[in-house]
């Protein structure tokens, strides 16, 4: 028998990690199927081959803008109404929009309905591992975020092979179904037992006035930020846009993004099982995100003087950069240990979705350096620029490996 009135009995503790992970699997079908189908859909809709890159990008922006805005939205909401209303709110938005970008026949169409399903997309990960973190014993909820995790970037899997086999048109019209589904499964689902022992206290829940009207939380937050810049500058930029990085290397054929995102996302699966591992065996996930950031520098360094590159060797490097990356869910589950009940779910949410949504000015500044030093030299700064952001400002936390979540933020 639990013993701990805020936590569920062992078979449903799984079931929730289930359920949040094939959420989160779909969450990232839904994520990287716009650059997976980036080429066969611009060319369908009549974008000229000289604006791929750039439309591609603003079209990623637009997405990312929605994950953005969605983080506040859905964390909010997380700490107010509670984790479940994310769930079923955020799962309905995003499957909604699937089914509409399969649709689209314009530029600008295509980047409405991708903002719109970022929106959508934001509170899948955060309210799931908010869920999970609070279920799960303090020394255990490692291996739970790093199932969710593991399990859940396969969706990079799904998605290339369905639009190997389907019309780029009906990968979309797939993921939503995929979503409708899931919705079905989580009927029955139960609410955080912390969440619900919170609604006893007369507090403020789900304040982003709390985050800002608080120095040291303020900071807590933006070091919280920082330590995952580096992820989806790896898979926006130099995956994402993997045909153009091998014609400046002087590749003899086309590097093939569908297929550098899958071989990312199998690594950043391995990644995340091994940071979890090691997290749990070292019992601190700062050192576990500083190796990591390591393995980002000497895998990124590698791709972009690999002149001449083979299709062969770029998926090992893709596999490699994935790996490096692979701290994702450490980095989740270190956002959902800084900050008390009141403000995890707020936290939990906005956390990845910023880092996401970061993409936007590191793109920004990234342009700015192509312009004045071209493509090659513009990503080694940004890696460098961006992975020494992150080690600074995971020096500036404390280890929360052990530390007791049942606690609320005065």
């Amino acid at each position: 028998m639990n013993s701990n009135p805020t936590q569920p009995s062992t078979p449903h503790v799984w079931i929730i990690v289930l359920i949040a992970s094939l959420g989160y699997f779909i969450d990232i079908y839904d994520l990287v199927i716009f650059s997976i189908v980036r080429i066969e859909s611009f060319k369908d809709i009549g974008i000229a081959e000289i604006n791929m890159r750039t439309d591609g990008q603003y079209v990623l922006n637009m997405q990312m803008g929605g994950l953005l805005i969605g983080g506040v939205l859905w964390g909010v909401i997380g700490d107010k109404l509670g984790r479940l209303k994310v769930l079923f709110g955020s799962i309905i938005l995003y499957s909604i929009a699937n089914f509409a970008n399969g649709f689209v026949q314009d530029i600008h169409s295509y980047a409405l309905i991708r903002f719109i399903a970022g929106i959508g997309l934001a509170g899948e990960l955060g309210a799931g591992v908010t869920i999970v973190s609070e279920s799960m014993s303090k020394d255990k909820r490692g291996y739970g975020t790093m199932i969710i995790a593991a399990i859940g970037v396969l969706g990079a899997l799904a998605a290339f092979y369905i639009s190997e086999i389907f019309h780029w048109r009906n990968a979309f019209f797939i993921g939503g179904g995929m979503g409708i589904l899931l919705l079905f499964l989580r009927i029955g689902t139960f609410e955080s037992g912390m969440f619900q022992q919170s609604l006893k206290i007369n507090m403020k829940r789900g304040s982003l006035n709390m985050l800002f009207n608080n120095k040291e939380r303020l900071s807590r937050f933006v070091f919280v930020l920082l330590i995952g810049l580096p992820i989806w500058f790896i898979v926006g930029i130099l995956i994402t846009q993997a045909p153009e990085f091998g014609k400046a290397l002087g590749a003899p054929e086309v590097l093939s993004a569908g297929k550098g995102i899958m071989f990312t996302y199998i690594g950043i699966s391995i990644g995340d099982i091994f940071a979890g591992l090691f997290a749990q065996l070292t019992k601190s996930r700062r050192l576990t995100v500083f190796v990591f950031q390591i393995l980002i520098l000497i895998s990124s360094v590698w791709y972009l003087s690999s002149t001449g590159i083979t299709s062969g060797k770029f998926m090992w490097l893709a596999f490699f950069m994935g790996f490096g990356v692979g701290y994702w869910a450490t980095f989740v589950t270190i956002a959902s240990e800084q900050f008390g009940t009141n403000l995890r779910a707020t936290v939990t949410t906005t956390a990845p979705n910023f880092v996401r949504g970061a993409l936007i000015p590191s793109t920004l500044l990234f342009q700015f350096f192509v312009d004045l030093y071209g493509l090659i030299n513009a990503a080694y700064i940004m890696v460098f620029l961006l992975s020494g952001i992150a080690i600074f400002a995971l020096s500036r936390l404390k280890e929360s490996f052990s530390k007791d979540l049942n606690y609320i933020e005065e």
